[in-house]
């Protein structure tokens, strides 16, 4: 893969990366195209590591990758986990019938003590989202870190800086809108790539 391949696929990547964060708000694509992007992102850094022969390139932005899954599943894992200990502690058995479900939530109304696994789940879930991303944005930033110094592009930097202060302003939900920008920066960083010009050492002319 040359380096024009790998710089255009990192680029779109990256902006069907914004497009997906946007996207969250109202449409329900914006998952697929953040997933897209994803993938893409990860080709062209792997294309870019084998340009400039530094498998910490990639490999850095894969352990980012697998850490990011790791964080959504254990999310999901702990919330679903909390949600049937708490329907098991109202005494629910059958899901599907609404007028049990009324009945429950009505018996244990004055006593709230049914929901305190579910309450404590949720936050918990929230804290290890929040551990495993900020894990994850190191890793990135490592990675975009090498690939600035390789590319001379300084936008990899600044981007991979903004990743992580993203996702340790995540916990005020305000590092959205900053890994929103890091990702638009992160686009421009991949276009912006240049091939290394080799410069040409004049030639002396042996003394006659």
């Amino acid at each position: 893969m040359n380096l024009e391949t790998c710089k255009n696929l990192g680029g779109v990547g990256a902006i069907l990366l914004v497009i997906g964060l946007v996207g969250i708000i109202g449409t329900g694509y914006s998952g697929v195209l953040s997933l897209i992007g994803l993938v893409l992102v990860l080709i062209a850094m792997k294309g870019l590591s084998d340009y400039y022969k530094d498998a910490g390139i990639f490999n850095n932005t894969l352990y980012g990758f697998v850490t990011s899954i790791i964080a959504v599943v254990a999310f999901v894992a702990v919330i679903v986990v909390a949600l049937l200990e708490t329907i098991a502690n109202l005494g629910i058995a059958d899901w599907t019938n609404s007028a049990e479900w009324v009945a429950a939530f009505q018996a244990n109304l004055s006593d709230m003590s049914a929901f305190f696994t579910l309450i404590g789940g949720i936050i918990l879930a929230f804290v290890v989202l929040f551990i495993l991303l900020v894990i994850a944005a190191i890793f990135y930033r490592k990675s975009l870190n090498m690939l600035s110094s390789k590319s001379g592009v300084g936008m990899f930097s600044t981007a991979g800086l903004l990743l992580l202060i993203g996702a340790v302003l995540t916990i005020i939900l305000i590092g959205v809108i900053v890994i929103w920008i890091a990702i638009i920066l992160l686009a421009v960083a991949f276009f912006s790539i240049k091939p290394a010009t080799t410069q040409e050492t004049p030639s002396t002319s042996p003394p006659t």
